[in-house]
């Protein structure tokens, strides 16, 4: 598979026309990243590739295909898939089940899937949330998790960026959801700009150790592979040879394909995406911190706070002070 990154004149990102998809959404989304563009080539940010967007559906077969308007890229290059929210309910079984394999491949190939109020029940249909986190609109809530039962719907979250999928809960969260991949992949200031601009509220930083932004576009289909492992497990028992062995490499050649195509050796990786965790649940429960380590892969809580307050600058106690949410 070519690597995203072979492309670097362009940031592609696709939004996903369905049946009942909400137009203001999928153009104004559209618009927030024009002028996004437009913000950066007046800050003189030259060295940061356009966003270039493009509008993508299913047919009948369940085959990724243009928009009426065609695309200009490829699904191969596609970044991010948005799929946006909808006026009408939540979407039938038949509908998510023709989008499922199509949301699973550009998943494998390291495309970040994104999605605004009842656009999760697309990704929930195709597994990929099974055993982790996701947002959607407080009306939507009960039915996410009645349908899909393996998924740990976090009802306080207006947004929860999980690394290589991100879910937002209102029906107006497109706007947040844009900002936010804007800060992601362009950065801090374009974002805010662009928020000024449009005389919107800027997204809200988030929270230190609580957001992890992994790479995902290197096109080493064996790592990405251990990635969203760890992503679904939470990082939980993971060790190099169980990892290396999950990728199909012996543990030296992982080892050093994975630090090349993530900049992170494996177990920084996994500390990385334990603590990203471990910060929701400070944040959202009342668990002690004891209970916080074990439940994230740590049978030492010593060790967890060592590491916790290396990535975050604070020690976990300290954390829950200051973030924890009201009951």
């Amino acid at each position: 598979m070519r690597a995203k990154t072979d492309n670097p004149a362009s940031l592609d990102i696709g939004l996903l026309l369905y049946p009942g998809a909400q137009r203001a959404a999928l153009h104004g989304l559209a618009d927030l990243f024009l002028v996004a563009n437009r913000v950066a080539n007046e800050l003189g940010a030259v060295e940061l590739p356009p966003v270039r967007v493009s509008f993508w559906q299913i047919d009948e077969a369940g085959q990724l295909q243009p928009g009426p308007e065609g695309a200009p890229a490829s699904p191969a290059e596609l970044r991010v898939l948005i799929i946006p929210p909808s006026l009408e309910s939540a979407p039938q079984a038949q509908l998510l089940e023709r989008h499922r394999a199509a949301l699973c491949q550009l998943h494998g190939r390291g495309t970040v899937l994104a999605s605004v109020c009842i656009g999760v029940f697309f990704v929930a249909a195709s597994g990929l949330l099974d055993g982790r986190p996701a947002c959607t609109h407080w009306n939507y809530v009960h039915a996410l998790s009645q349908r899909f039962p393996k998924v740990r719907v976090e009802a306080q979250q207006p947004l929860l960026d999980d690394g290589d999928i991100v879910t937002s809960a209102g029906l107006m969260a497109w706007t947040s959801l844009g900002l936010r991949l804007l800060e992601r992949f362009m950065g801090a200031t374009v974002a805010r700009e662009t928020a000024r601009y449009l005389a919107v509220d800027p997204v809200a930083a988030p929270l230190p150790g609580a957001v992890f932004n992994p790479r995902l576009d290197h096109g080493d289909e064996a790592v990405l592979k251990v990635q969203h492992w760890l992503q679904g497990s939470g990082g939980q028992d993971a060790d190099l040879p169980g990892m290396a062995a999950y990728a199909g490499l012996e543990a030296r050649t992982f080892l050093r394909r994975f630090r090349a195509a993530t900049g992170l050796r494996p177990t920084e990786y996994c500390q990385q995406v334990r603590v990203g965790r471990a910060c929701r649940l400070l944040e959202f429960t009342r668990r002690t911190v004891e209970q916080i380590a074990w439940g994230v892969g740590y049978q030492d809580p010593g060790a967890f706070r060592k590491v916790f307050q290396r990535i975050t600058g604070l020690t976990p106690s300290d954390y829950r002070r200051r973030f924890a949410v009201s009951a």
